[in-house]
């Protein structure tokens, strides 16, 4: 297959192409490279998979509504991994407009060229931070999601009612991904286990909101992307068991579907610090502290529809992903130890 992944050069991304190129498929990566974290790790990434058999990169922004259209009609793509995005909770309170640009406004071009396109299958990242403020434990994707705690989500949210449009009005098949807290190597700086490495290594305090009291599904890389390659070769088809008299948010009457990709094993933060001390040697100083805005207090994923699909991931556990995680910092950060 000829696939394009959006977001190429980001952490999931740069994993997803590496898993398709191993396998054989041609795969066109794009990015635009922005200052959101450090780009030196970005460029780092796609250096990776340089010169890789079958992969090229073409630096683009997915809000660039006429680059990105040309794309498509030139390379004419098999399947896309949507993955392009402007992440962060907490950004999204200081710099709102850059959510709207890329998570809205791109989104949009990446559903118009799979329809003009003739695509068979859109894979794209959601979020657990849909869920906002359930409390309702596990989340399944059946549950409103109508409450969203920051902009972030709502735009996630967004993404899944477009795509169900696309699916509606000109039978696009889409699949949306619920990620949960993903970790691992060649991660993202602006995420609480990395920094908390960074600062525990470097003898600073590490700031513990909630007072420590908060839950979350960490989900290892590797588990992310063998259930991203799975859902993306099993297109999404009409669910013929939905009712229109109960809906349910999660599938639908058009080839869309919508699924959870978490550990489902969710890890107290203490007990997440505690694991990243013992794989670092060392203890953290911690000033504890309150909720932040946008924060969710637990995140907690029910995957038994990705397991009725497609089959469930392998689960690696949070000592196991630390360690992994820990042992790559050190040899890519040894001078901050």
């Amino acid at each position: 297959m000829k696939v394009l992944v959006t977001g190429a050069a980001g952490f999931i991304g740069m994993y997803v192409c590496e898993r398709l190129l191993a396998r054989g498929d041609e795969v066109v990566g794009i990015d635009n490279l922005n200052d959101y974290y450090d780009v030196r790790l970005k460029e780092a990434r796609l250096a990776r998979l340089a010169g890789t058999p079958g992969f090229r990169f073409v630096r683009l922004d997915i809000a660039d509504t006429a680059q990105l259209a040309g794309l498509f009609a030139s390379e004419r793509f098999t399947r896309v991994v949507h993955l392009a995005a402007q992440a962060g909770v907490r950004y999204s309170l200081k710099n709102p407009l850059a959510y709207a640009q890329s998570n809205l406004l791109g989104f949009v071009n990446v559903l118009e060229g799979c329809r003009n396109g003739a695509v068979e299958h859109l894979v794209y990242a959601s979020s657990s931070s849909v869920y906002g403020g359930n409390a309702k434990m596990p989340f399944a994707e059946g549950d409103a999601v109508d409450h969203p705690v920051s902009l972030y989500a709502a735009t996630k949210k967004s993404n899944e009612l477009m795509a169900h449009s696309y699916s509606h009005l000109f039978g696009l098949s889409a699949t949306g991904l619920r990620f949960f807290t993903v970790y691992g190597p060649w991660g993202r700086p602006d995420m609480a286990y990395w920094g908390f490495t960074e600062k525990i290594l470097r003898g600073e305090s590490i700031d513990v909101f909630n007072h420590g009291d908060m839950l979350r599904d960490f989900t290892y890389i590797d588990d992310i992307v063998d259930g991203v390659i799975r859902v993306l070769d099993k297109p999404a088809t009409p669910d013929p068991a939905f009712d229109p008299l109960r809906p349910d948010a999660g599938t639908a009457q058009v080839p869309h579907r919508l699924f959870n990709i978490g550990n489902s094993e969710p890890v107290q933060l203490l007990h997440f610090i505690t694991t990243l001390e013992a794989a670092l040697g060392r203890e953290a100083v911690k000033r504890f502290l309150p909720m932040q805005d946008g924060d969710v207090p637990a995140t907690y994923a029910d995957t038994r529809r990705l397991a009725d699909w497609v089959g469930l991931p392998a689960k690696t556990s949070i000592e196991t992903g630390i360690a992994r995680f820990v042992d790559w910092y050190r040899r890519e950060y040894g001078s901050c130890s």
